[in-house]
C-alpha cells in the first residue's frame, strides 16, 4: 500500500506530469508512430518526445536512455488514467470542463500570439527611435561614494565628529560600520542616484565631490554618514546591447494595438 508520503511524492509528480500535457499542444518533432496504447486509444512517439522535451526543458535527442524510459513511464501512467471510462464522467463535471475549456483556448490563443509575432516587421528606425528615447529618460550622472552605517543617530552623530577632527573615513568605515560594504570600508563603488533608497540618493546628490554628509542620514536601515568621492556622467549602453530588448518591447506594443484593434472590431 502508498504510505501518505509515497502517494503526495505520486500526486506532485501526476501533477507534474499534467502541467507538461497542457503545454505540449502543437509540438511536432519527426517521426510518428503508435508506442503507448491502452483501452483502444493510442499516443504516438511525437507526444512522447514532445513530452520528454518539455519535462526536461531540452531537446529530446539530449536526453538520456533512463531519462526517457523514466519519462515514458510516466506519461503512460498519465494516459492510462485517461482512456478508463471514469475519466469520461469526470470530463462532464463543470468545474473540470471549465479546465479543460480554458486550457484548449489558453494554447490556442499563445499559439494564435506567436504566428502574429511572426509577422511582425520591426524597422532599424523604430529601434533607433526608441533607443534614443531611452537615453533621454537614462539617468545623467554616476556617483562613486562611500558609508558607514550604524544603529542609532547618537552613534553616526559621534562619527561625524571624529570625521571632523581628522579620522579616516575608510578606516572608521572598517572599524564602525554594520552594512555588508563595512569591510570594504564602505566603498558602494558607481551607481545611479535611482539604485538607491531616496534619503541616501538625495544626499548623495545634494553633495559635492569629496564631501561628506555633515548630518546623520536616516533609511530603513540605519543611519548613514555618505562620502561622495567622485561623480561622472553616465555612459548609455551600446545599441547592440539592448537591441534584443528594443526589439521585445517594440514587438510587445504592435501585439497590444493588434489585440486591441481586434477587439474593437469583433461582433458581439
Amino acid at each position: 500500500m502508498f504510505s501518505t508520503r509515497s502517494f503526495g511524492a505520486a500526486k506532485a509528480s501526476m501533477t507534474s506530469a499534467l502541467v507538461v500535457m497542457t503545454s505540449i499542444a502543437g509540438m511536432s518533432l519527426a517521426h510518428a508512430e503508435a508506442v503507448i496504447s491502452f483501452n483502444g486509444q493510442s499516443i504516438d512517439s511525437t507526444l512522447v518526445d514532445a513530452y520528454i522535451s518539455g519535462r526536461l526543458q531540452k531537446p529530446v535527442e539530449q536526453a538520456t536512455p533512463q531519462e526517457v524510459e523514466a519519462l515514458t513511464n510516466e506519461l503512460t501512467d498519465v494516459f492510462l488514467l485517461s482512456t478508463l471510462d471514469m475519466a469520461d464522467e469526470v470530463a462532464k463535471e463543470p468545474a473540470i470542463a471549465a479546465q479543460l475549456g480554458l486550457q484548449r483556448i489558453g494554447i490556442l490563443a499563445r499559439a494564435v500570439v506567436g504566428k502574429l509575432a511572426d509577422d511582425i516587421v520591426i524597422s532599424e528606425e523604430e529601434i533607433l527611435k526608441v533607443y534614443e528615447e531611452q537615453i533621454k529618460l537614462a539617468p545623467g550622472q554616476q556617483y562613486k561614494a562611500r558609508h558607514i552605517l550604524v544603529e542609532t543617530q547618537s552613534e553616526a552623530v559621534e562619527i561625524i565628529e571624529l570625521l571632523i577632527g581628522g579620522a579616516d573615513f575608510v578606516e572608521l568605515a572598517k572599524e564602525r560600520s554594520t552594512g555588508p560594504s563595512g569591510p570594504n570600508g564602505g566603498d558602494l563603488d558607481w551607481f545611479v542616484a535611482g539604485q538607491m533608497v531616496k534619503p541616501f540618493s538625495d544626499a548623495v546628490e545634494r553633495l559635492e565631490d569629496g564631501r561628506y554628509t555633515t548630518d546623520p542620514i536616516q533609511t530603513q536601515f540605519g543611519w548613514h554618514i555618505i562620502l561622495r568621492e567622485g561623480s561622472r556622467d553616465a555612459e548609455p549602453p551600446p545599441l547592440e546591447g539592448v537591441r534584443e530588448n528594443i526589439v521585445a518591447s517594440i514587438q510587445s506594443e504592435k501585439l497590444r494595438e493588434m489585440i486591441a484593434e481586434l477587439k474593437a472590431e469583433a461582433s458581439d
